[in-house]
């Protein structure tokens, strides 16, 4: 019972996690984490039920937050812009706490008994793999998937709205070889991003006339790498492109700083790296880390900067807007299926499915976007940058919105 009422001890330490991070303002906790947050005013018809399923607790958690505070935020926007179809927009709020099996009955509840229109959300692919059965073939409901992941996710009514692999790589590797060098280390946590990223990494540095040196994969939590950065520092290894995650990632950054890999001329890439993630080690330890994204607060176009001035003034600087936590992906996926919403003039799946096929927007964070027509994915201007004392310096900029290259028809 303590659990229903959200008052046993571990539901009040996830609360009060929640309060610190600025983002359970204006929600109401109904336990077991799960948050409602009702539209503001009298409506006339029933609202459109969202369901955000994301990593508010765990170690992902420094993600799933900063993608919690955007879809208040968009969805806030769009109710007091008149809601979609006269109707309000509601949203419900399930803390998948970065543990898949838990994950699963928190989707089940959304589609089964919130009975939600549209499901956004998840930050690894292992996460998203475990959910999406639950909601597209077994619910019948439409997922939109806001992070950069590995690619080949071809299942119908399922979206993505992050980038790439060749969004990621076809232009970044090339700028590492020049600006790194020919030889990468590639380690990595066991799962499937990791693979299936490195499987194309790979092909683009051999492509390039780089070679990989070394591939291993280890557990997420995994924080004893010194047999990893031996190899690394005694084969002459110009780039480690890395994969590992939290927590993990800190042990490895911090092991290769200690040795020297930095400082001795060597280049560290990370393609899920951006502002948040240079939180999770100390600045000089990621000093000239590269990375590729479809947006940085240094990209500062006068649509990301007003979203950043808004998003800031709501919810502080710890948990910031940014790309590589899949807050760029949230909020184009949220507006994109605002669009396609009202072209449908429904919210049904099928309808809006098809509308969202061709979705675009004229502006958002880094830019336009739009829907690759059967692909279900986005083609987004790209960037790169590098870490210069805490902070993202852009290098370079894509010619124009990169394709994704998924899902393509033979």
């Amino acid at each position: 019972m303590a659990e229903r009422n959200g008052s046993d001890p571990q539901s009040l330490a996830r609360r009060m996690f929640l309060e610190r991070a600025g983002l359970l303002g204006g929600t109401v906790a109904v336990g077991g984490g799960s948050y409602l947050l009702n539209p503001k005013g009298a409506w006339a018809a029933d609202p459109i039920r969202v369901g955000i399923a994301t990593d508010l607790t765990g170690p992902i958690s420094w993600g799933g937050v900063p993608n919690a505070n955007v879809a208040r935020m968009v969805i806030e926007d769009i109710n007091a812009a008149g809601g979609l179809l006269g109707r309000p927009l509601q949203m419900i709020l399930e803390d998948t706490a970065t543990n898949e099996a838990f994950a699963v009955t928190k989707v089940r509840k959304l589609v089964q008994k919130d009975k939600v229109d549209v499901v956004f959300g998840g930050i690894t692919s292992s996460m998203r793999n475990a959910i999406k059965d639950t909601i597209v073939n077994r619910g019948k409901t439409l997922y939109i998937y806001p992070q950069l992941y590995e690619g080949r996710e071809c299942t119908p009514y399922l979206f993505c709205t992050g980038p790439t692999p060749a969004q990621q790589c076809d232009t970044f590797i090339p700028w590492l070889i020049k600006n790194g060098g020919k030889k990468f280390y590639l380690p990595s946590a066991d799962y499937v991003w990791p693979h299936v990223l490195n499987e194309y990494a790979r092909k683009t540095i051999e492509k390039h006339g780089g070679e990989v040196v070394g591939e291993e994969y280890f557990p997420v939590d995994h924080n004893e790498y010194s047999a990893t950065v031996n190899k690394i520092m005694s084969s002459g290894v110009n780039v480690v492109f890395n994969t590992t995650i939290s927590p993990g990632v800190a042990a490895l950054f911090k092991q290769l700083s200690d040795a020297g890999f930095s400082k001795k001329g060597g280049r560290l890439a990370c393609v899920y790296y951006d502002e948040n993630a240079l939180n999770i080690t100390s600045a000089n330890e990621v000093e000239g880390l590269a990375s590729c994204l479809d947006y940085f607060k240094a990209v500062n176009d006068p649509y990301g900067a007003k979203l950043q001035e808004k998003y800031t003034k709501l919810y502080g600087t710890k948990n910031s807007f940014t790309a590589g936590s899949g807050s760029t992906g949230m909020y184009r996926g949220i507006r994109l299926w605002a669009e396609s919403v009202k072209e449908a003039r429904s919210v049904k799946r099928e309808e809006v499915a098809a509308a969202l096929d061709h979705a675009k927007l004229l502006d958002g964070p880094g830019g336009p976007c739009e829907m690759v027509p059967g692909t279900r994915h986005v083609k987004m201007n790209m960037y790169t940058a590098v870490a210069k004392g805490g902070k993202y310096e852009i290098v370079e900029k894509s010619n124009g919105a990169v394709l994704p290259g998924e899902c393509l028809k033979s």
